[in-house]
């Protein structure tokens, strides 16, 4: 029997462990990233480790999350993030050269790689054939370390391509339409692989934007094999010595296969408030939506590709009157080509505002939407609230929709435009240009590290109590983001090197009273439905509920980089053996897990652990899925606690 791509990538970094779905595996990360939101508190986890250089055969610090220094707390962070890749051998890339994945795809992704980001879009380097995957900032820095990454071994899922795109149709709608059939819990422990005969149609940046958006499914990544396109992709890089060819075995078995008809695809648009409420552009078109904002861009949607195509589309032509419309190119790279080739006059003479090579509008820093306003964007997300604009109403399209949109003023349908069809050529020679990235030097040691009076240590973990009890702080339904348990909106996100102030502002979207009642309680316990902490990778979202005091969150489901950044942290995870059992646990509630330290033992066995509600009188059972070494940590207090155990 072959393998799947995925599968040989992974049994040639394979350290410990089988690949046997389901169970944990260690894996040697060669290449890592971070970027400034939740690097600061990487790097700090880091030095905790107490090495001396990073052990990866590279490591890229990038800054492209909040570039406004607004005020001194960004600036200082950025400081910091520069002295500590020159101390521990890390390349560092400046603000202004470019959002992290469009940059590392563009400069530093190699097919048959491992890449370990704390990102959760860190699998867009999929697109050139290697094993992406976003995590928690503390697993990245293990890996920097040169420890090995824990996931459990995922399911593998083929997306077969067929045909040809045709019309305004275009690679967003592909994932759009992937997010259709899967909906965003459907790849939860699973691999996407993309293969068949449609692929010889898809240039790089578009297989890009699909492995991008793969983080919506939940995915642990997504991949497509390295083929002709990626090796002419990667010479026009100045890197064609880095191709080499992959693919899966032709007898490589699946776990589940799915067929696109690419000539099929139609444009399509994901309505507020999920990435996979996907309705075709034509019919809500004929809504005539009202939209006050336009934002193209994003490390979905912001290549050089797709801005020669939003140029072509706007030459000659003015948007709409009551529309602001906004582009951010994702790299240096990219703007320093366009602001050659004439397409950024182009963009600006339409009456478009530029935006510097960041994430910007994607996550909240700046471009807020009016009240109850309609934003129409290239990006990834559309959860509500991460717009910074907590009523407006944001639609995710491809770039070609959102032009047309930002020239019609309502949410148009491409073809309604008496245009043809863009058609972006893809460059024998991009310009090449790494002056934004410093190199470390040879010897770090001398190296000052700046911290700056918003850099605050860690939270302290202390071991697993027993008996393990609390009140229950707050009951929430399914589908809570990290964006709904810890903000990171642009006020918020110059604290990410403070916990202790950000945890003033947890879970605060769906209850502004929460941090001040788990202060006044001492700590407790969330209760949640299905997928909660889908989205970022923020290790925030776990760090700030340990400041708080949270010992465990007993939920129907959880996202897979928020479930291992709990157990990293020290908080249980516990997953309800039987959905009937959320309906009977109320907000107040005392629950009581006895015997806690037997029953997380019990647990890497396959024992259920009993959870009692002393104010109900009911017990119900519930899951713990981990592994051996993932006992040891929570038993510890968390992953740091456990490695300092380990070293006495």
């Amino acid at each position: 029997m072959g393998l799947t791509l995925s599968q040989k990538i992974i049994r040639d970094h394979l350290l410990t462990g089988d690949m046997i779905p389901g169970q944990e595996i260690g894996i040697r990360i060669d290449q890592t990233l971070t970027q400034d939101s939740t690097g600061t508190m990487a790097y700090l986890q880091f030095e905790a480790l107490g090495l001396d250089r990073v052990q990866t055969e590279l490591s890229v610090a990038y800054v492209d999350h909040n570039m406004l220094q607004a005020s001194f707390e960004s600036a200082d962070d950025h400081l910091y993030l520069q002295s500590v890749a020159a101390r521990y051998g890390i390349r560092f890339s400046r603000p202004g050269n470019g959002i992290c994945h469009q940059v590392h795809y563009e400069r530093f992704a190699i097919p048959g790689k491992t890449l370990l980001g704390s990102d959760s879009h860190t699998p867009t380097a999929g697109g050139l054939g290697m094993l992406a995957i976003g995590a928690g900032g503390l697993d990245v820095a293990v890996a920097m370390g040169g420890g090995a990454y824990y996931t459990a071994m995922p399911r593998m899922v083929r997306v077969r391509l067929e045909g040809r795109l045709r019309g305004w149709a275009s690679a967003k709608d592909i994932i759009l339409e992937v997010l259709r059939r899967l909906t965003v819990k459907g790849g939860v422990g699973k691999i996407i692989e993309y293969s068949g005969p449609g692929l010889a149609h898809l240039s790089i940046p578009e297989r890009a934007t699909i492995t991008n958006m793969g983080a919506e499914l939940g995915a642990t990544t997504s991949i497509f094999p390295s083929d002709e396109v990626t090796r002419d992709f990667m010479a026009a890089q100045g890197r064609g010595g880095d191709w080499v060819r992959l693919a899966a075995d032709p007898d490589a078995v699946y776990d589940e296969e799915y067929v696109i008809q690419l000539d099929e695809v139609e444009p399509l648009v994901a309505w507020p408030h999920s990435p996979d409420s996907v309705h075709t552009v034509a019919e809500t078109a004929r809504r005539r939506i009202r939209v006050d904002q336009v934002t193209i861009g994003s490390c979905t949607n912001s290549s050089l590709a797709d801005m020669m195509k939003v140029a072509a589309m706007l030459r000659g032509r003015t948007i709409a009157p009551h529309v602001s419309l906004v582009i951010g190119p994702g790299s240096k790279q990219v703007l320093n080509m366009i602001a050659r080739n004439g397409a950024l006059a182009d963009m600006i003479a339409a009456g478009a505002r530029i935006l510097e090579a960041g994430c910007g509008p994607c996550i909240g820093m700046g471009q807020a939407p009016p009240t109850n306003g309609v934003s129409v964007r290239t990006i990834n997300r559309n959860f509500q609230g991460r717009s910074g604009t907590a009523s407006a109403s944001v639609y995710l399209v491809s770039p070609e929709t959102a032009v047309a949109t930002a020239l019609m003023g309502y949410l148009a349908d491409p073809a309604e435009l008496d245009m043809e069809v863009p058609v972006a050529e893809q460059p024998g020679t991009y310009q090449l240009n790494d002056n934004m990235i410093i190199l470390p030097p040879e010897d770090g040691s001398g190296v000052e590290i700046l911290r700056g009076p918003n850099i605050k240590p860690l939270p302290p973990r202390e071991p697993l109590t027993d008996p393990l009890a609390g009140e229950v702080l707050i009951k929430l339904g399914d589908n809570i983001t990290t964006d709904h348990i810890m903000p990171s909106n642009a006020s918020l996100l110059p604290y990410r090197s403070n916990v202790p102030h950000l945890a003033n502002y947890c879970l605060t979207p769906c209850d502004p009273e929460f941090p001040a009642r788990a202060r006044e309680k001492g700590g407790g316990i969330i209760v949640a439905g299905q997928n909660y902490g889908q989205g970022s990778s923020r290790e925030h979202a776990a760090l700030a509920p340990v400041e708080l005091g949270v010992r465990a969150v007993v939920a129907q489901g959880f996202a897979r980089i928020h479930q291992a950044n709990l157990i990293n942290n020290g908080i249980l995870p516990l997953t309800l053996v039987n959905a009937a059992d959320y309906e009977d646990i109320e907000q107040g509630d005392a629950l009581v897990l006895e015997d806690s330290r037997g029953q997380v033992r019990r647990a890497v066995d396959g024992g259920k652990l009993v959870l009692r509600n002393l104010t109900r009188g009911r017990t119900c059972l519930c899951r713990l899925e981990i592994s051996p070494r993932q006992r040891d940590m929570l038993l510890a207090g968390g992953l740091l606690a456990d490695l300092a155990q380990s070293r006495r």
